[in-house]
């Protein structure tokens, strides 16, 4: 037989045994009120019972008034980042900062976040800048999971027991949250998965590909995007590529061109198109319009919005795409290990899975070959046990986001313009030749007010050059970064087709061997490849923009980039690079 599951044994109703009479629930939102400043928070299915509904001692009252001073947030002040907080050089440059962009003011509550909730940055004096690799996650969003993690008692949600209809309630509560937030039409369901990726994995390998059917993809496209191509090839499907652009993304003409020449015909053998909303390495946000497009020539649409969800607002009543992936710690940095594939149930009922597991299924005959699924959709997906003591976090996360997101394209837009600026302007001390090379799509449109949405992402992606002109290696670029506190990434961030645009490397792409390597194509190529990125995101604010550039400015100084570049090369890491 099968698991039995817990999600029919749902909170308010009938048990085989009567539970424990339950206390009152303290409302979850409380612990984010004053966090949130007033900002209303997306609003969730108030009819479903909060999983807060847990248990507690008749004698708890001296135990709830302690609960409540270390669940209080710090206090927050309504005071934009001030000259006198700056370090010293910093203070000038944010005036003159402030009278090209005075607009950013507006998103002072952000300045009061990183106050309260990412104090440990000016702490440390660590400058994070890799948020497109994964965000920070709040301070107040680990003790409000921790504390409700320590009061109570979670199972696994494949049974009936008290501790398993809890678990089952964070996931009913944890779905609902992320359809709101999304702002799902009804017919959407969520599978919880491992991340992003698991979720275009899922995808791809039950998407019923045949003899006929096309895959189309932008080739300015996460690995895990490309990744599908091998299940639709090995069911005999043509893999069809929409060209990057110099600067990443893709022309809207030339895409609409390749999906009408790759779209369903004769027999409508199934076809699927993959978008990615933004891209990780260049920047580009592709319009959404595409997904209807593609829709309208019949084809099935995949949204990959890893990139996108952070700091974007998407709606899923304006742009009904089949499925979404989503990868939570990139949208409010906890936990890691769950992502989402948003998806129409009417879609996911066309899905082809290619084995069952526990948890997928109501009855599987052994020995023998029958097998029934379970009759909810999204349970047949999620494989195993679900990471049921993570969910709630999701919950809070999701709220605590929503409160921030409007900010966020004002912000990010109006700090990644003045980075580009700035870098730009930059030239070496000795020959007056610059200093970096930007590669990534640039910002076009100038954000003025609260809500309104960017045309590009908050990535600059970028090499730094030699007083010659000549590519200074990406791994002392890192090296030299670390030792000036400053977290950023260097490679080709898991796009290969958006770096090998950037870089002028498209057609040295389509002449690699079947047997290529990395170390085989950069030794090649006469250099390292990849990029030098810079993502800014949540918690960021002008200090980490104003730190990157002195440390630019450092590289410029021929006395101390060579000061460096002597201990790295003394480094055994350097060595060996």
């Amino acid at each position: 037989m099968g698991n039995s599951h817990s999600h029919a044994s749902a909170p308010g109703l009938d048990m085989h045994r009567a539970p424990r009479p339950l206390a009152l629930p303290r409302k979850r939102s409380q612990a984010f009120s004053t966090l949130t400043l007033g900002c209303a928070p997306t609003p969730y299915a108030p009819s479903l019972p909060s999983y807060r509904e847990y248990p507690i001692r008749e004698d708890a009252s001296v135990s709830d008034r302690e609960e409540k001073r270390s669940f209080d947030p710090p206090p927050l002040y309504a005071l934009s980042t001030t000259p006198d907080l700056l370090e010293d050089g910093a203070a000038v440059a944010y005036k003159a900062f402030l009278k090209h962009c005075p607009q950013y003011q507006l998103t002072w509550i952000l300045d009061a976040l990183r106050r309260s909730d990412f104090a440990r940055l000016d702490r440390s004096g660590e400058t994070y800048v890799d948020y497109m690799g994964g965000s920070l996650y709040p301070e107040s969003l680990i003790r409000v999971h921790a504390g409700f993690l320590t009061r109570s008692i979670l199972g696994n949600t494949h049974s009936v027991s008290n501790s398993s209809r809890l678990s089952a309630a964070c996931a009913t509560e944890a779905r609902q949250a992320v359809l709101a937030f999304f702002r799902a039409p009804p017919g959407y369901t969520v599978v919880f998965t491992a991340n992003a990726t698991g979720a275009l994995k899922l995808v791809g390998e039950a998407f019923p590909f045949t003899d006929g059917s096309s895959y189309v993809l932008g080739a300015d496209s996460h690995n895990s995007v490309h990744g599908i191509r091998k299940f639709a090839t090995a069911r005999g499907a043509g893999v069809h590529y929409i060209e990057s652009t110099p600067h990443g993304g893709v022309d809207v003409s030339e895409a609409q061109a390749v999906l009408t020449q790759h779209r369903p015909r004769g027999n409508r053998a199934p076809c699927l198109f993959a978008l990615t909303g933004q891209s990780n390495i260049s920047n580009a946000k592709n319009p959404l319009s595409l997904i209807e497009f593609a829709a309208s020539q019949g084809y099935s649409t995949l949204l990959d919005a890893a990139a996108l969800a952070p700091s974007s607002v998407i709606s899923l009543t304006d742009t009904p795409v089949d499925a979404m992936a989503v990868s939570f710690y990139k949208m409010f940095g906890f936990p890691t290990g769950v992502g989402a594939l948003v998806v129409k149930e009417s879609f996911l009922a066309r899905l082809e899975r290619p084995w069952f597991a526990g948890g997928t299924v109501d009855v599987v005959q052994a020995p023998g070959t029958i097998v029934t699924l379970t009759s909810e959709l999204h349970e047949r997906f999620e494989d195993g046990t679900i990471n049921y003591l993570n969910l709630p976090a999701i919950t809070d996360g999701l709220r605590f986001l929503s409160a921030y997101l409007p900010f966020l394209p004002l912000r990010l837009s109006s700090l990644t313009r003045h980075l580009i600026t700035s870098l730009s302007e930059l030239r070496h001390d000795t020959t007056g030749a610059p200093v970096v090379q930007i590669l990534s799509r640039q910002p076009s449109k100038v954000v003025r007010s609260v809500g309104e949405q960017s045309d590009s992402g908050s990535v600059v992606a970028l090499l730094f050059l030699f007083p010659s002109g000549q590519m200074i290696p990406n791994s002392f670029v890192e090296y030299a970064a670390q030792q000036h506190n400053i977290s950023l990434r260097t490679g080709c961030m898991c796009n290969p087709g958006g770096a090998a645009a950037l870089l002028g490397l498209r057609q040295a792409m389509s002449d690699l061997p079947c047997d290529a390597t990395l170390r085989a194509f950069e030794q090649r190529m006469g250099r390292e490849l990849g990029v030098v990125r810079i993502s800014l995101g949540l918690a960021s604010d002008f200090r980490d923009v104003w730190r990157v550039i002195e440390f630019a400015k450092l590289m410029a100084t021929d006395i101390a980039r060579s000061a460096l570049w002597e201990e790295w090369l003394g480094d055994k890491t350097g060595v060996a690079l």
